[in-house]
């Protein structure tokens, strides 16, 4: 891997669901350490969208957390830079303008399917029975305009190319790794309500703040194929990958939020 080591930007990208665990403060430290070695910069993003989940003071646990580890952040909250809002939740114009360009280019398209459990976020593999038919790609131009203007509820949706037949790519940890495209379907960017998935929004936020090096769990793998997706729909470069093991405790178990991993 090649490295210049003043344009190194990496971020780290925590939900206000609950206390940091261990996961994510080792992700942080990764990223914090590698960047300050080179002299970069690191930035502090909120990922705060999922809006269900996020629990009252989370965000100021996050902070102070960082604060008493000594992991101090060059951009985000609290600190001013040149990339905010720092805040999902703050850049709601921002992904609409993104999510209509894409449309408009032809990468994404409107579908008024119901969602299914294919489209929810987290939901693994082995629980979807079946991908998107891509009823909704195939609609011409006529009936696709007609059922807009009529108000008529509509999801967006990427389209995934059909005349690629894998997504490779480099990772730092693991090495080379492809994903066959025909296990992607065209999955969802912006949701009826309006509210950008997860995918996009990390897509264009890493986009909009120049990240160069994207360090994180080896839980996100399976976002990558996705994510690599929408870098290259969207004309940018992609970042370099670098996916962490998991940690594992003394059992050989992994270690869970739930059983006191914090």
């Amino acid at each position: 891997m090649v490295i210049n080591p003043v344009s190194v930007r990496t971020r780290f990208a925590p939900s206000p669901t609950g206390l940091l665990h261990l996961g994510n403060v080792r992700a942080a430290a990764f990223n914090w350490l590698f960047t300050r070695s080179l002299g970069g910069v690191f930035i502090l993003r909120i990922e705060d969208t999922d809006v269900e989940r996020n629990v009252e003071g989370g965000e100021k646990a996050i902070l102070e957390d960082l604060h008493w580890l000594g992991l101090d952040w060059d951009e985000g909250p609290g600190v001013s830079g040149s990339h905010g809002p720092y805040r999902q939740s703050e850049r709601s114009a921002l992904y609409a303008s993104e999510v209509t360009r894409l449309v408009d280019s032809g990468g994404a398209y409107p579908c008024f399917c119901p969602e299914g459990a294919a489209d929810r976020e987290g939901v693994s593999a082995e629980e979807v029975t079946h991908q998107y038919s891509g009823f909704c790609r195939g609609l011409d131009s006529a009936e696709r305009n007609a059922r807009l203007v009529a108000g008529e509820p509509h999801a967006i949706r990427f389209s995934v190319p059909r005349d690629q037949s894998e997504v490779a790519i480099q990772d730092e940890v693991f090495g080379s790794i492809s994903f066959p495209t025909n296990d992607i379907d065209d999955f969802i960017i912006c949701r009826t309500d309006g509210r950008v998935t997860y995918n996009f929004g990390v897509v264009v936020d890493d986009i909009g703040m120049g990240i160069t090096h994207v360090i994180r769990g080896v839980g996100h793998l399976s976002n990558t194929p996705k994510q690599v997706l929408l870098f290259d729909a969207m004309g940018a470069d992609r970042p370099v990958f670098a996916h962490l093991p998991t940690v594992l405790g003394p059992d050989g178990r992994k270690l869970a939020k739930r059983e006191g991993a914090t």
